[in-house]
């Protein structure tokens, strides 16, 4: 994990830059296609240029073709040994090939003003917690946003209040992520979201 800042806001104000978490697999109910592509137009008609892992299957691809539906600017990070793997997008606005998943979280991150996380696998939770894990540091700081798709995240959102009711997060992290049901909502949950700043350092450990 970097540990220097990767971006400098402070709050949930100019966001443009946002990076999508989402699953590549292709063996998922509908719904979730669905919704992954509508994320992907609703971020593009609202004028946001989207980093995400590069892959051209599963909800990456279905949000990247939304996106690039409606005109958007799309860029693609993947390391070099998952590009056969993950079938990178063909169509994007620009692909960067990194030496491995490391760097890969890192530049997904690098000046990107907000993380938007569709339904996923392991990656995709590892993701979302080192953003997590970055802004309870003080480090990153943008607005964190779960796309709940038919509740696919509620034992995810339980054991995240089970970890600030057992106090090994305090109650002000609790506020360090918000969900949405759908993906119409997304716009305006990454522009609601509460301000967040460096001074998170100094209550990143739970007192008594």
């Amino acid at each position: 994990m970097q540990t220097e800042h990767l971006n400098h806001q402070a709050g949930p104000r100019g966001i443009h830059r946002v990076t999508v978490y989402a699953a590549s697999s292709r063996a998922l109910a509908p719904a979730y296609y669905q919704a992954a592509t509508r994320v992907g137009e609703v971020l593009a008609e609202a004028g946001k240029t989207i980093v995400f892992g590069g892959g051209g299957a599963g909800l990456m691809g279905a949000m990247a073709d939304g996106a690039l539906s409606r005109g958007a600017q799309v860029y693609g990070i993947v390391p070099s040994f998952l590009q056969e793997l993950e079938l990178s997008h063909a169509g994007l606005t620009g692909l960067e090939i990194v030496a491995d998943m490391r760097t890969r979280k890192h530049r997904m991150l690098e000046e990107s003003d907000a993380v938007v996380t569709l339904p996923g696998g392991c990656g995709t939770y590892e993701e979302v917690f080192e953003a997590l894990t970055l802004k309870r540091l003080g480090l990153w700081l943008g607005p964190v946003v779960l796309v709940n798709t038919n509740g696919f995240y509620d034992r995810f959102l339980d054991f995240l209040e089970h970890s600030v009711r057992e106090r090994f997060m305090g109650e002000a992290h609790a506020r360090m992520w918000n969900v949405v049901r759908e993906p119409e909502e997304v716009v305006e949950a990454l522009h609601g979201a509460q301000a967040w700043d460096r001074d998170a350092l100094s209550f990143a450990n739970v007192g008594d």
